[in-house]
């Protein structure tokens, strides 16, 4: 049993931990109404699914860094004596998921003593530097060791030494017993849940984590991207955000040239999530008016002629849609580390199943969007946006954006950008959210919007779009923000009067366009120094966007967030 050193004083706990500086997103309750109207089978069903989803997290704890777990015991060993440092660390540890995250402003939070943060976090050795992966590949490759290095260089595997060389472990075959167990409950949740199609996609997923099969996963997926009219949901989400280690292949020219040569493609390892929630009729509804605009939006893209994407501009769009209300999130989609995902657009383009003819889902999340201090967003108004625009400010038009912004990830080149390396995840966020302003006109004019909604979703996604501090590279939901407020700026889309944003809400639509067809072209071309120029001549912190910050900083002096899931909690210990 191992023994660490707390990195935050009392002190810094119990500011961090009080609730002036500490988040709250509130799950579903015990006595929630979605969950009582539920089916019988329906509410096992989702016992077993919860129960899943927690046996996710502890594996994905261990990819997220080497020493998560043994921190974890040693907290709880703490606690039991009674040791007050680590009760208060162990609710930043929950509220995070792990030793490491970033606050939110952006500063590094190190909760154990000597542990920071790696480029290749818990999927590689913790002693791996940049340059010795590099050299190592390129060894193994000059010596034949093809398919080692492909199972290096997959998204699913966890890369260990083997003696002077390096070797890649699927996760199935890593973490056998919990994937086993998983499995076990997904398997048991399929034969009492009411619905057949969502019966179907579990025994898929189950089937999926007991074997090492990346085409498994691809049938899971098909299948789950398909499902539309559920009462539950449940997805094991895998991004490839977190990984700052392979795609720094992509800076090596001999190794990316001997790569290509051999036709293998480093792809960014993937972090995993679970997600459980009922599915909200109603606001599923809401969702599915865009499906209809989709060929049209796809159509419309900047050089559209010029690649294939996710979306036909001729068929009907291999999209579904759903707003859910949670019970759980867990792992990758649930840690709070500067803030925490408001919907996601999957499976992404470096997964299987969209070769198969699979399509995509956007799954919404409904307690994570809900304002719960309406005086505090006034508050925040007053100080930053020109009174007279007000008006225009509606919390709603905020979930709009989202809409336009998880559907504008199936726009574009359907390739996924491996050759942008570090650039690739935050090219391709600046592309969604410029593709969900560029067609705000389109939707107007389509009728999808009405014109006070038109100016709603351009005055509320600007204001918005200020932080509280500037981002580190790493964030690439927050670089992007950066880089749009510098090229709205410098073309006119706003300006700072008095110290407060006024929009010129005709500007905006326009200049997103522009953007829009810049980042397109980027992606077009896979080139790593035309990306790293673009970011980095856009990625400026201005005097105006210091002088925003601030103000949201005065106003609100939330550090870290937490999720709180009353109701799953009780389906655990069922």
């Amino acid at each position: 049993m191992r023994d660490f050193e707390f990195n935050l004083s009392v002190e810094e706990l119990e500011k961090r931990t009080h609730k002036d500086y500490l988040m709250t997103k509130k799950m579903l309750k015990v006595d929630a109404r979605e969950y009582l109207e539920l089916a019988d089978g329906d509410k096992e069903a989702l016992k077993h699914l919860v129960k899943a989803a927690y046996i996710l997290e502890k594996i994905n704890m261990q990819i997220d860094c080497h020493h998560n777990l043994d921190f974890k015991a040693f907290l709880e060993r703490q606690i039991e004596k009674g040791n007050k440092q680590a009760e208060l660390t162990k609710i930043l540890f929950d509220a995070q998921k792990g030793i490491n995250a970033i606050d939110t402003l952006s500063n590094k939070i190190n909760l154990a003593k000597g542990i920071e943060e790696k480029p290749g976090k818990g999927v590689y050795p913790e002693d791996l530097s940049k340059e010795e992966f590099h050299s190592i590949l390129t060894k193994m490759i000059n010596n034949g060791k093809i398919e080692d290095v492909k199972k290096i260089l997959t998204q699913r595997s966890v890369v260990e030494r083997n003696g002077d060389e390096l070797i890649g472990i699927d996760y199935i075959d890593k973490f056998k017993e919990d994937f086993s167990k998983m499995a076990d409950e997904i398997d048991k949740a399929s034969e009492v849940s009411t619905n057949s199609d969502f019966n179907e996609y579990l025994k898929l997923q189950a089937k999926a984590l007991r074997e090492a099969d990346p085409m498994l996963d691809a049938y899971a997926d098909k299948k789950w991207a398909e499902l539309q009219d559920t009462p539950l949901e449940f997805t094991i989400t895998r991004e490839n955000y977190e990984d700052e280690m392979t795609g720094t292949i992509v800076e090596n020219k001999e190794l990316s040239e001997l790569l290509e040569k051999h036709g293998i493609t480093p792809i960014p390892k993937d972090f995993l999530g679970g997600r459980v929630g009922i599915v909200n009729k109603k606001g599923t509804e809401a969702l599915m008016a865009i499906k209809k605009f989709l060929p049209i939006l796809a159509k419309n893209m900047p050089f559209s002629d010029e690649y294939e994407q996710n979306i036909s501009p001729d068929k009907d769009a291999k999209q579904t849609m759903v707003d859910v209300d949670l019970v759980a999130v867990t792992g990758d989609v649930g840690e709070y580390r500067g803030g925490i995902t408001l919907a996601e657009n999957l499976p992404n383009d470096d997964k299987l199943s969209l070769t198969i003819g699979g399509g995509r889902r956007n799954v919404y999340h409904r307690q994570i969007r809900f304002i719960s201090d309406m005086k505090k967003l006034q508050e925040r108004l007053d100080e930053i946006l020109d009174k007279e625009q007000h008006q225009y400010y509606l919390d709603e038009a905020d979930h709009w954006f989202t809409i336009g912004h998880e559907n504008a990830h199936s726009l574009g080149p359907k390739k996924a950008c491996e050759t942008l390396g570090k650039y690739r995840n935050i090219i391709e966020e600046n592309k969604a959210d410029m593709g969900a302003l560029a067609f705000v006109d389109l939707l107007t004019e389509l009728g999808m919007y009405t014109e006070e909604q038109r100016k709603q979703i351009i005055v509320t996604t600007i204001a918005d779009n200020f932080l509280k501090s500037k981002p580190t590279l790493s964030q690439a939901h927050r670089v992007r923000t950066v880089m749009q407020n510098k090229y709205f700026s410098e073309r006119g889309a706003y300006n700072i009067v008095d110290g407060k944003i006024h929009v010129n809400i005709d500007k905006v639509v326009p200049i997103a366009k522009e953007m829009l067809a810049e980042i397109v072209r980027i992606q077009i071309e896979g080139d790593f120094d035309k990306a790293e120029k673009y970011v980095l001549d856009n990625f400026i912190w201005t005097d105006n966007l210091e002088l925003i910050a601030q103000k949201l900083q005065k106003i609100n002096k939330t550090l870290n967030g937490r999720t709180e899931s009353e109701l799953a909690e009780k389906l655990l210990n069922e």
